[in-house]
């Protein structure tokens, strides 16, 4: 493939982001991490603005991990403060704008308040279409696909799927994101180079970009140089290029 042919490749559809760096964003300026969380909430506000505007349509965040419970009980319990926040505070102009909100992740050991706010958002956006947010908040990949089997396992089980007719279309079902396509493009920020058990799955042929920046200094033009160089990109899926050998 030629660099034109290359550089004529669509934007992504669906961007992954691993929101990394508020801490030590934080750190750098003297202040507690919780204020890094607090300004990394105002980046995903823009960033959900930015996507509309370079033309993803599904756009999916790493907000907090099962791992995350490991942190003092005073920064997660700032985490869960900000989701209830941001839920809150944006729910109703996100449903104006036409955004369907999914929050994907665990849910039996959250508060009460935190799924009664969670079940609402996604109840009020179910029926928008024009843009795709989801946040994943208190999940992890390996837990997910322990999940997704343990439900064909129980259907199989109860006699409502024959195992041997278990194939992706089907596993893909039982998943948290089922009705979303792939990650087309996965963006982590804070110079970290791993996808730290974030949608196994799904990232199966994305496009991975790790950025040197921080994620509150995450900015509209980061964004739309990191949507250019996956237009640079050639996607072949296990194939090769058109015009190889």
């Amino acid at each position: 493939m030629t660099d034109d042919a290359s550089a004529s490749q669509p934007g992504p559809a669906h961007v992954a982001i691993i929101m990394d760096g508020n801490g030590r964003w934080a750190k750098s300026r003297g202040r507690p991490r919780a204020f890094g969380h607090r300004r990394g909430v105002e980046t995903v506000r823009k960033a959900v603005e930015t996507a509309g505007d370079l033309g993803v349509r599904y756009l999916t965040l790493f907000s907090f991990s099962t791992e995350n419970w490991n942190r003092p009980a005073d920064e997660v319990g700032a985490l869960f403060q900000l989701m209830k926040t941001y839920v809150e505070a944006d729910l109703e102009q996100l449903a104006a704008r036409g955004v369907r909100i999914r929050i994907i992740g665990r849910r039996d050991n959250l508060g009460e308040d935190l799924k009664a706010i969670i079940d609402r958002a996604e109840t009020q956006t179910a029926a928008n279409d024009r843009f795709h947010l989801t946040i994943a908040f208190n999940y992890g990949g390996r837990d997910e696909l322990v999940r997704a089997a343990r439900t064909l396992a129980r259907a199989a089980r109860d006699g409502g799927i024959d195992p041997d007719t278990i194939d992706n279309a089907a596993f893909e079902q039982a998943l948290d994101t089922h009705g979303l396509p792939d990650v087309d493009l996965l963006i982590r920020t804070s110079g970290e180079e791993r996808i730290s058990n974030f949608l196994l799955w799904q990232l199966a042929y994305a496009e991975l970009l790790f950025l040197d920046v921080l994620w509150p200094d995450f900015s509209a033009r980061h964004f739309a140089e990191a949507v250019d160089a996956f237009k640079q990109r050639s996607r072949r899926y296990g194939g090769l290029d058109a015009g190889a050998a």
